[in-house]
C-alpha cells in the first residue's frame, strides 16, 4: 500500500515481513544482483517495470574479484527494503548458485511477484514518489493497520543511511600496479564498481568514512586525488560530508563526484539540489554533453543539482538530460574537478562513458 492509500496485491516470495520504505521503480532490464545491492537503493522499496526476472539466478555470494571485492554485486548484501516485480522465472545460467527468491529468503527481504507493475509506475510517475508498505506472509494485516503503521514510519529524508552503508573505519585497497598513485574515496556507500574502475586504472585506493577529514598522507602514501562516490539519502542533509569537501578544495586535488557525491560537490561551492519527482533509475538514460556528444548510462538517483545556483561555484555545465532538461555533468575549467550524475563505471550497464575514468585518472598522475 501506497501512503496515499492505493493497494496492490499479489503473490510473495522471500521472506515473510512488514516493512516500509520509498517506493521507487527502475526501468532496467538487466542486472538485478547489482541493483538490489547497490547502496543507492537504501531504504527504498525497488519496482522492477521490465516483466520477468530471475531467469539467470543468483551467482555465488562468495565469489570476489582480483582485489578482494565481491565479484557480481555492488556491496555485501542487500540492501533495498523489499522487491517488487511482475513475475518470476526459474534459473537457467551456468553461474547461477541459488534462486532469486532464495537469495531473498536469506537475506530476510519480502517480495511481491505478480502485482501490476505497469500501474504501480503510471501511479508513480504521475503523482510522485511516495512512502509505501509492503507486506508478505499467511496473514496480512488489514489495510487500516497497514497505513497507520506506514504513518508512523521515518520519511526517506529523516532516515541516517550514511551510519548503515558507509565504513567505520578507513580501509587500504592496493591496485598492484607498479607505482601507483593514491586516491582517496570519501565512501558514502560507494558501488564496487566504481572501486573496480579506479583499481583498473592502476590507482590504489583509500576507503574513507565520510564526515572524516581528509588526510595528507596515509601510511606514508599521499594522496594524490579525491572521489566521492555514490550513496543514499538526500545530499542537503550530509552536512559533514559538505565541510570535508568545502576544506579539501583548498588543496586543488583532481576530483571526481559520482551520482551523490556529484551533488555533494556542487552543495560545497554554494550550489543547490532539488528533489526529483520520480527520479532517474534504470540503464537506459540518455546524456548529452554540450559538444554534441550523446551517451547512454546506468543512473539511479532522486535528486538533482539546480544549474542555475552553480554561476558562483567555479563550475559550468558539461552534460544534461534531454527528457528533462536536468543537469548531468559539470567540470571547472581546468577539469581537474568533474562532477557526474550518472554511473560511468555502468555497473550494470553500458561503459560508454567510462572515458570519465581516464580523464580523472591521467589529472591525477600529472598531479603535483
Amino acid at each position: 500500500m501506497l501512503e496515499d492509500g492505493t493497494r496492490f496485491d499479489g503473490a510473495g516470495f522471500g521472506a515473510p515481513a512488514v516493512t516500509t520504505g520509498e517506493v521507487v521503480f527502475t526501468t532496467g532490464m538487466v542486472g538485478y544482483p547489482e541493483a538490489l545491492t547497490d547502496p543507492s537503493y537504501r531504504g527504498q522499496i525497488l519496482t522492477f517495470t521490465y516483466p520477468i526476472l530471475g531467469n539467470y539466478g543468483v551467482p555465488s555470494l562468495r565469489a570476489r574479484d582480483a582485489w578482494g571485492l565481491p565479484a557480481g554485486f555492488e556491496s555485501g548484501e542487500m540492501q533495498v527494503r523489499a522487491m517488487l516485480v511482475r513475475s518470476l522465472a526459474d534459473p537457467h545460467h551456468w553461474n547461477s548458485r541459488l534462486s532469486l527468491p532464495e537469495w531473498l529468503r536469506r537475506s530476510g527481504i519480502p517480495g511481491i511477484q505478480g502485482l501490476d507493475t505497469r500501474r504501480l509506475t503510471e501511479h508513480l510517475r504521475s503523482s510522485g514518489v511516495m512512502r509505501g508498505i509492503v507486506a508478505v506472509g499467511r496473514t496480512i494485516p488489514s489495510p487500516e493497520s497497514l497505513l497507520a503503521r506506514l504513518g508512523k514510519a521515518p520519511r526517506y529524508e529523516e532516515e541516517d543511511f550514511l551510519a548503515q552503508v558507509s565504513p567505520r573505519r578507513a580501509a587500504w585497497v592496493a591496485s598492484r600496479a607498479p607505482r601507483a598513485p593514491t586516491v582517496a574515496v570519501i565512501d558514502c556507500g560507494c558501488k564496487t564498481s566504481i572501486l573496480r574502475s579506479l583499481l583498473r586504472r592502476g590507482l590504489d585506493v583509500l576507503r574513507l568514512p565520510p564526515g572524516e577529514p581528509l588526510p595528507e598522507k596515509f601510511d606514508g602514501h599521499r594522496i594524490r586525488g579525491l572521489v566521492v562516490g555514490n550513496g543514499p539519502g538526500d545530499p542537503a542533509t550530509l552536512a559533514p560530508v559538505v565541510e570535508t569537501l568545502s576544506a579539501s578544495a583548498a588543496r586543488d586535488l583532481p576530483t571526481l563526484g559520482i551520482c551523490l557525491g556529484h551533488q555533494l560537490l556542487a552543495l560545497s561551492r554554494g550550489g543547490r539540489t532539488f528533489k526529483l519527482k520520480y527520479g532517474h533509475r534504470g540503464q537506459n538514460k540518455p546524456v548529452v554533453f554540450l559538444d554534441g556528444r550523446a551517451y547512454i548510462l546506468s543512473e539511479n538517483h532522486g535528486y538533482a543539482v539546480d544549474p542555475a545556483t552553480l554561476s558562483a561555484s567555479g563550475f559550468s555545465p558539461w552534460a544534461q538530460n534531454p527528457d528533462d532538461g536536468t543537469l548531468e555533468a559539470f567540470r571547472d575549467a581546468r577539469g581537474r574537478v568533474i562532477g557526474i550524475q550518472g554511473h560511468p563505471e555502468g555497473g550494470p550497464g553500458p561503459r560508454e562513458a567510462s572515458f570519465v575514468f581516464d580523464l580523472f585518472a591521467e589529472k591525477v598522475r600529472r598531479s603535483r
